[in-house]
């Protein structure tokens, strides 16, 4: 799987350019502010249809223009693809494969497959669990169609449950839709727990592998945290939604106290744990930063071994902020499949051997 090109016009700060990739090792160099992030939030948004850095899509615009456009040429499974994200500062972005308007967002998430790596995940293990559960559904998305449909489908109905809950002391005629909310969700959110649970134990099992070959005399694992009434989320899904209904029907009272939803999968986490103790709690800084590096490097290795491609890796300035052990473990983890790489210092450019070089000056190729 690789990208052959990303052409971006009026996509942050580029105003038309057009990125000719190697299958290799592409390095994308320049000083701070220049667009190296912006080309790599444009990759990743191919895969994931959201961009990473903001929550509206308008944002991506250039600065005094009402519309953008991510155009990417790739190949995968054996295909080749043509995918354009049109962006519009008035109107929800539009979606084309092969020159086919799409009706979903799920239809086309993880065509493209990709894992990001930036700066800010390096302390994914103290963060909060929204932060993780964005990692855990970035990659199920991607590598589950339908995981995707289920994520988009709970998220309309939890948002759609909330402003009931909040609006029902003024309008207590709204709570008799909380039933087939809380219904509807359960039968759902079951179907994600089964989805998380699983992926979560492949993921721990090539993360503690990863972690063993850079810290050998530690044991890295975890565990996948979700609704306390549920007691296998590995079970049958009718198993989990009857839980899940079970619970949501004891706690009415307080959701309607509370007005929000205070339990179902939107609240799932995922604990790190070093020889048994939390990471987030008990884990150094160097100990934090390897259990995200194992994890993201786990998430890749995973993506290889579901089907038989690598994604396409975005490392994002990231290996600046390590020290030259670690920067050395990935490298020397990355020798295979398409790589795009941003940075602003010599010392790492001497380290790769990339395919192709990019100078970013000013959202321009020079």
């Amino acid at each position: 799987m690789n990208i052959h090109s990303i052409e971006l016009e009026q996509f942050r700060n580029y105003e038309h350019e057009r990125f000719v990739l190697d299958p290799s090792v592409n390095l994308i160099c320049g000083e701070n502010g220049q667009g190296k992030t912006n080309l790599l939030e444009a990759a990743a948004a191919c895969s994931t249809m959201r961009l990473f850095r903001t929550a509206q899509k308008k944002e991506g615009l250039r600065f005094g223009t009402d519309h953008a456009l991510i155009r990417a040429d790739f190949a995968a499974q054996g295909r080749d693809f043509a995918l354009e994200l049109r962006l519009s500062r008035l109107k929800a972005m539009e979606i084309y494969r092969n020159g086919v308007r799409q009706k979903r967002q799920a239809d086309v998430q993880g065509l493209l497959k990709t894992v990001l790596f930036c700066p800010e995940d390096l302390m994914l293990v103290r963060q909060g669990a929204g932060a993780r559960r964005r990692f855990l559904d970035t990659a199920l998305c991607q590598l589950r169609p339908n995981y995707a449909r289920y994520l988009e489908e709970y998220n309309r109905l939890h948002d759609h449950k909330t402003r009931i809950l909040r609006d029902s002391e003024e309008k207590p005629s709204l709570l008799s839709m909380w039933d087939d909310f809380s219904l509807r969700m359960a039968h759902i959110g079951a179907q994600i727990i089964r989805y998380r649970a699983y992926y979560c134990k492949k993921l721990l099992a090539h993360a503690a592998e990863v972690y063993a070959d850079i810290a050998p005399h530690e044991k890295l694992s975890g565990v996948y945290q979700t609704v306390s009434s549920v007691t296998d989320p590995f079970a049958d899904a009718k198993q989990i939604e009857k839980e899940l209904v079970d619970h949501v029907y004891r706690h009415k009272a307080a959701e309607i106290a509370a007005r929000s939803c205070l339990s179902g999968p939107h609240k799932d986490d995922l604990t790190l744990l070093l020889d048994g103790r939390s990471a987030a709690s008990f884990g150094s800084q160097g100990q934090v930063r390897t259990c995200t590096l194992s994890l993201k490097l786990a998430e890749r290795e995973l993506f290889f071994s579901e089907s038989g491609e690598y994604p396409v890796l975005l490392l994002d300035d990231v290996l600046s902020e390590l020290d030259r052990r670690r920067q050395d473990f990935v490298l020397n983890r990355i020798s295979a499949g398409q790589v795009m790489i941003t940075c602003c210092e010599d010392g790492i450019s001497e380290k790769l051997h990339a395919g192709a070089v990019f100078q970013i000056k000013n959202g321009k190729i020079i």
